[in-house]
């Protein structure tokens, strides 16, 4: 068997490599990401089965009739079986892989930023309600965890900006932990996963924005799907849109049911400015939305709660 190090080179190489999909002629790409995707599954395997190798050699048999008496019912948390990945971990990952099927980069997340980031460098004005700390947390320091994975297109507009002067595309996503002060109920939760998309190039349009989320969508739901959009607000995109698509059939869709996804929109010339970039010159759009309600859909599961209860019924279900 081989070394768990050595694997991880291995899948190291691996991601490296990915990142050439960007460079491919676009009929290419779909070819490549699956093979560079299957390469990384099998990795990923033989990393698994290293790691459980290396477990049972070193934990000594468990005498279960110790726990609190012979033959008694177990309670629910005790360590019986192997662990799992979390199911919105496993969705992020699907979501990711999809991404950067199609030609994207990855940068994770902040849990913890600052006023500029959250704010400031989105275009949000002085007196916006949502600085008020009825709507975002704080700590006492005065830091903020986010409340949208969009405090990461500043640091990402600057951190790629030089393909512009490559004439090449930004094009990023970005999966993360958000918070907000909601009330919890069966579609609310005050923690959750967002993952954002970032694109800026001097030709780039709303049509290539809608075209990329459509494909997405159906990648996902592994269907075709009619959507639409309807006008939204942020103040980091103008136009701003709100987009929808058709109810998966999966989940007892019918012709002209539709769901709201995400917010999304062309990046406002101020958020670009604020990063250094041109607007007369480039245009970019940007959309975000939430990682749960994806899995929701996709299992049609009913309250959002179930994720972050930590109970393992549920969770033994994936």
């Amino acid at each position: 068997m081989q070394n768990i190090e050595s694997l991880k080179l291995e899948l190291k190489k691996i991601n490296s490599e990915a990142a050439k999909i960007r460079d491919l002629p676009v009929e290419e790409r779909a070819d490549f990401g699956k093979k560079i995707n299957a390469k990384r599954q099998e990795i990923l395997a033989k990393i698994s089965e290293a790691e459980k190798a290396l477990l049972d050699a070193a934990v000594e048999p468990l005498d279960i009739t110790a726990w609190s008496g012979v033959n008694e019912a177990l309670p629910d948390f005790y360590p019986t079986d192997m662990g799992s990945l979390h199911p919105l971990m496993s969705e992020l990952d699907r979501v990711v892989d999809i991404y950067q099927m199609m030609g994207f980069d990855v940068v994770e997340a902040r849990q913890l930023d600052d006023e500029f980031h959250m704010f400031d460098s989105l275009n949000f004005v002085k007196e916006h309600p949502a600085r008020d700390g009825y709507d975002t947390f704080r700590t006492e320091e005065g830091f903020i965890p986010p409340a949208h994975t969009s405090t990461m297109q500043h640091r990402v507009l600057k951190a790629y900006r030089k393909k512009l002067e490559d004439g090449k595309a930004i094009a990023v996503v970005v999966p993360g932990r958000v918070f907000r002060n909601e009330d919890v109920d069966a579609t609310h939760e005050h923690t959750f996963y967002q993952c954002e998309g970032v694109y800026v190039s001097e030709t780039c349009s709303l049509g290539n924005m809608l075209g990329i989320l459509r494909e997405f969508f159906e990648k996902y739901y592994e269907q075709k799907l009619e959507i639409r959009t309807q006008p939204g607000y942020f103040p980091f995109t103008e136009p701003s849109l709100e987009f929808l698509i058709e109810k998966p059939k999966s989940l007892g869709g019918k012709k002209g049911d539709y769901l709201e996804m995400l917010g999304c929109g062309m990046i406002h010339p101020n958020v670009l400015k604020m990063a250094g970039i041109n607007p007369e010159k480039y245009h970019g759009f940007a959309w975000g939305g939430g990682i749960d309600r994806l899995v929701m859909l996709r299992y049609g599961l009913d309250d959002v709660r179930h994720f972050e209860s930590g109970n393992l019924k549920f969770l033994r279900e994936f």
